[in-house]
């Protein structure tokens, strides 16, 4: 495919590509993400993820050689206008615009899947797929309006685990309708004197729950939980990061196969 040229901010794609990076009601509408980076553009094409469009810096090496899967389109643009589109401070050289993918929901049965209940950080999201991926689970379930698994910086921050690993935004009752299917038991993470240790039960059959960075799991979640457990630590420690927290979860159930 013939390479285009676009030196103008003024062009009708770098207004989309201004976008894409931004809003991630737009990314919706549009079935559109975008990505950045050349370790990413090399994820992707080894996992044949659905490219649409990459971008690059004129007269860079990368965008000279560049070998495109057949039917995606290149274009070039002045740095200038590369930094312009990049969502980083510091541009990576090449943008790359995928169709956003929905993945069917899993049959009910038996799995290793990990939920999280409203985290807001992109790239705590982007973390702990990429570390969900990396320990073998199955899928993340993101619950109550978690960060965009779309969004730039959680897309940077999974490292290519996002061509590869499911994730489904769902409902608490969808979540819940879809463990009882498959005789599986939500466990909450938390704190409290009723919560079980981690150790001290396999979590095989469970979906852990990771909540919130400020606020932990939600009331309504916790009602829904047959579980409580909580990660041990020194008492003079009040809680983990997130991503730590899903970190240790995700390992424990490695463990349990």
């Amino acid at each position: 495919m013939e390479t285009k040229v676009i030196t103008s901010r003024q062009n009708p794609l770098c207004a989309h590509l201004r976008k894409l990076a931004k809003s991630g009601a737009y990314r919706r509408t549009q079935g559109e993400y975008l990505a950045d980076g050349e370790k990413l553009w090399a994820e992707a094409v080894r996992w044949k993820a659905p490219v649409n469009r990459v971008v690059t810096t004129q007269g860079s090496a990368f965008g000279e050689t560049l070998e495109l899967p057949e039917g995606v389109e290149h274009i070039q643009v002045p740095p200038e206008l590369m930094a312009y589109l990049s969502p980083m401070e510091t541009p990576q050289g090449v943008l790359f615009t995928l169709e956003r993918r929905e993945w069917p929901m899993p049959k009910a049965g038996k799995g290793r899947y990990l939920a999280l209940d409203g985290l807001q950080d992109p790239g705590n999201v982007g973390t702990i797929w990429r570390t969900a991926d990396a320990l073998g689970a199955d899928g993340l379930f993101l619950l109550h309006h978690c960060a965009d698994p779309f969004h730039p910086k959680t897309v940077r921050a999974t490292m290519g685990a996002c061509f590869r690993l499911p994730v489904w935004e769902v409902g608490l009752d969808e979540l819940s309708a879809l463990a009882a299917a498959g005789s599986m038991t939500l466990c909450a993470a938390a704190l409290g004197d009723d919560c079980r240790t981690l150790g001290a039960f396999a979590l095989d059959g469970c979906i852990p729950i990771v909540g919130n960075e400020g606020h932990g799991i939600s009331e309504e979640v916790l009602a829904q939980c047959e579980q409580r457990i909580k990660i041990p630590m020194r008492e003079r420690c009040e809680s983990l990061n997130a991503a730590a927290a899903a970190t240790i979860l995700l390992w424990e159930m490695a463990r349990g196969h």
